[in-house]
């Protein structure tokens, strides 16, 4: 049984395999919105903060 997935940027079922030359997206285009949105900053990772002293911090 083939495994299917939803584009992440259009949401269409893509077929997951070695086939699907843009998995996990649909299609050329997608996959260049998704970049285009990295490459602006619109997606972020969250940083964790920690402080400067490391006796300060609670993890010790």
């Amino acid at each position: 049984m083939a495994t299917i997935v939803d584009c992440p940027q259009c949401g269409v079922q893509v077929q997951w395999n070695t086939e699907s030359k843009f998995r996990p997206f649909c299609s050329e285009r997608c996959k260049q919105i998704d970049l285009g949105a990295w490459a602006e900053e619109k997606y972020t990772v969250p940083a964790v903060n920690l402080p400067e002293d490391p006796e300060q911090s609670d993890l010790n």
